[in-house]
């Protein structure tokens, strides 16, 4: 089975962006004959400061998400921060993804499903992959057909995230779908003065021991020029390097 890609600019900063970055992956989708699945937030809700740029919001965010489905054809993912964002956001998205920090969230979890999309929930930083059968639970009750979960690290001390990759096997016996968001695994919360740092440098290697324990997808946010990107640039993965990492787990 083709494992699940999931890439895109962390938040909306433009729809010049959206479309350089689409452009790439539709090229990438022709050329390794793969689907990767277009990601982007309308609002970064979960921000460290409140002076940081959140995105454009929901109404103008989605308006632009559509753009980018029509015009290229890609399959829309976007998160949700409040349960009434679901509904309008299930008209545009292909797959709405609930934060790490909102997992347990009972409501948002019923909303997503309501929609009748996929729901990708984020296991929270401090779960374990076991864990993540209570917030499926609630989605499957809630009427959700196809469930992913996404493991994005846990808090290890202060501004510091470790992978433990047992929790994609654990985490395997819950949903068949599993995804590595391997950008925000290499995290350092908090620890940027007022934002989050990271590196970005690891990012293939966190797909790589991913696959080694099973993941069946796998989650990167991309920018043509992450060192100047409104969020996450520490730990977003540059652009243009997308295709080598893609054709490795691929091989």
């Amino acid at each position: 089975m083709q494992p699940v890609f999931i890439a895109g600019p962390c938040v909306i900063e433009s729809q010049e962006l959206l479309n350089n970055v689409a452009e790439q992956l539709v090229k990438l989708n022709k050329t390794l004959n793969i689907d990767i699945i277009f990601k982007s937030s309308f609002d970064k809700a979960n921000r460290t400061s409140i002076s940081s740029y959140r995105g454009p919001g929901l109404e103008k965010g989605l308006r632009m998400l559509a753009e980018v489905k029509e015009k290229y054809g890609l399959k829309i993912l976007t998160d949700i921060h409040e349960s009434w964002q679901a509904e309008p956001v299930g008209e545009v998205a292909d797959v709405i993804q609930i934060p790490a920090f909102l997992c347990r969230q009972t409501d948002l979890l019923v909303a997503a499903a309501h929609t009748g999309r996929i729901v990708n929930i984020k296991k929270a930083q401090f779960l374990s992959g076991k864990d993540m059968v209570y917030p499926v639970e609630k989605a499957r009750d809630a009427g959700a057909k196809d469930i992913w979960l996404t493991e994005r690290g846990n808090i290890y001390g202060y501004n510091n995230l470790v992978v433990d990759f047992r929790n994609i096997a654990d985490m395997l016996e819950i949903v068949p779908t599993v995804i590595m968001d391997c950008t925000h695994s290499v995290q350092r919360p908090g620890a940027g003065g007022g934002k989050t740092s990271g590196d970005r440098r690891f990012v293939p290697q966190m797909a790589m021991a991913a696959k080694a324990f099973g993941a069946t997808g796998y989650f990167f946010e991309v920018h043509p020029d992450p060192d100047n990107a409104l969020s996450d640039g520490p730990n977003m993965l540059q652009l243009d390097d997308l295709e080598t990492v893609v054709k490795n787990i691929c091989r």
